[in-house]
C-alpha cells in the first residue's frame, strides 16, 4: 500500500472531521433520517390549554338572540330558569359570534361576563372565544348590526378620542368595540383558539399555516390589537384565518381531512370543534368525526335548532331540545 505521507494523513483526518460537522449542522427541527429511531415530535402546547373536565358542553353562533342563547345554556345544564349558574364544575365553551344579526347582542355579552364569574365561583368554567363578528365590530364593520343592536350602546355615545367618525346612531357601538373600548378590552381577554382535554375549539378552523406561524403569537397579536396597542394581525383576519376559514365546515375533501389530521396530531388532540358555518338541521361531523361543526343557526335570523355538543370520557353526544 502506498504511504499517505504526513500531509496525506492530515488531509484525511480533516476530511473525517468535515463529514462529522456536516451531520451535526442539520437545521433545527429537521426530520430525522430514515431509520434513525427517534421518538415522535412532542405535541404542541398552547397557552389556552385546559385539562379534560368530567363533562364539557359547547355551542356555536347565537347572533344576538338572547332567548336561543339561554335555551342552549339550559339544555347544557349550565343555568336554571332564573339564569343562575347550576352547572357546578361543568366546562362550557362558546365558539364566538355572539353578536350581530339580532337585537340582544349586548345582553348576551353581559350575560356571558357574569356567567364566567359565577361558573368560576362554583368550580366550573365558562370559556368564550372570539369569532369573526366580534373582530369585525372591532374594525367598525357594522353591516350586520340591527337598529336595536346599535341603540343598546347609546349610553356609550360620548365622543371618544381616536375613534373614527361614524353616524351618530353608531357612535356608542363604535366607542364600545373600537380597539381600546370597554367591550374590545373584554374581547382582548379571550383566546381565539383553545384546547380542552383532547378537543381543539375555534370559530372557523386551525390550519397548518397557523401552527407554523404560532397560535400563541396570533393570540397575543389579537389581544394587543383589541387593547389598542398594535395593528390588527392580517393572518387572523384573512379569508383563511382561524376565525374565517371554512375548510373543514363545508364539505371537506380527503386532502382537507388529511390536513386536519396533521393539525390534530401536532396538537395532541382527537377532534376540532368549530362554529361559523351553519349546519342544518343539526350539529354534524366530518373527517371520521375529527371535525365537529356546532353552528346550527340557532338564532332567530337563521331559524335553526338549538343544540349543544357534549363531550365526556364516554364519548361525544349531541344534545337536542325536546319538541
Amino acid at each position: 500500500m502506498r504511504s499517505f505521507g504526513f500531509i496525506g494523513w492530515v488531509l484525511f483526518a480533516l476530511g473525517l472531521a468535515a463529514c462529522g460537522d456536516a451531520k451535526q449542522s442539520a437545521p433545527a427541527g429537521a426530520p430525522p433520517a430514515s431509520g434513525a429511531g427517534t421518538a415522535a415530535a412532542k405535541p404542541l402546547t398552547i397557552a389556552a390549554s385546559f385539562p379534560a373536565p368530567k363533562r364539557l358542553v359547547a355551542f356555536g353562533d347565537v347572533h344576538g338572540d338572547l332567548d336561543a342563547t339561554k335555551r342552549a345554556l339550559r339544555l347544557a345544564g349550565a343555568i336554571d330558569d332564573s339564569d343562575a349558574w347550576i352547572g357546578g364544575d361543568l366546562f362550557v365553551v362558546q365558539t364566538g359570534d355572539e353578536i350581530d344579526r339580532g337585537d340582544g347582542d349586548r345582553a348576551i355579552l353581559d350575560l356571558f361576563d357574569r356567567l364566567q364569574s359565577d361558573a368560576k365561583a362554583k368550580g366550573g368554567t365558562f370559556l368564550v372565544l372570539n369569532g369573526n363578528h366580534e373582530l369585525m365590530n372591532a374594525e367598525l364593520d357594522f353591516r350586520y348590526v340591527t337598529d336595536g343592536g346599535k341603540k343598546a350602546f347609546d349610553d356609550l355615545g360620548e365622543e371618544r378620542p381616536g375613534v373614527p367618525h361614524v353616524d351618530e346612531a353608531e357612535r356608542g357601538r363604535a366607542n364600545a368595540f373600537f380597539p381600546g373600548g370597554v367591550y374590545a378590552k373584554r374581547f382582548a381577554e379571550r383566546p381565539i383558539i383553545a384546547v380542552v382535554g383532547d378537543s381543539v375549539f375555534v370559530h372557523g378552523g386551525v390550519l397548518m399555516k397557523h401552527l407554523d406561524y404560532g397560535i400563541d403569537k396570533m393570540d397575543g397579536q389579537v389581544r394587543a390589537w383589541l387593547r389598542g396597542e398594535a395593528p390588527k394581525p392580517d393572518i387572523v383576519m384573512s379569508e383563511d384565518g382561524p376565525v374565517w376559514t371554512r375548510l373543514y365546515s363545508a364539505q371537506p375533501s380527503t386532502k382537507e381531512c388529511d390536513e386536519l389530521g396533521r393539525v390534530l396530531d401536532r396538537l395532541g388532540a382527537k377532534r376540532m370543534v368549530m362554529g361559523h358555518t351553519p349546519q342544518k338541521p343539526d350539529i354534524s361531523s366530518a373527517c371520521g368525526e375529527k371535525a365537529w361543526r356546532i353552528d346550527t343557526g340557532m338564532s332567530k335570523y337563521y331559524a335553526g335548532n338549538v343544540e349543544v355538543l357534549e363531550i365526556t370520557p364516554g364519548g361525544v353526544k349531541v344534545l337536542k331540545e325536546d319538541k
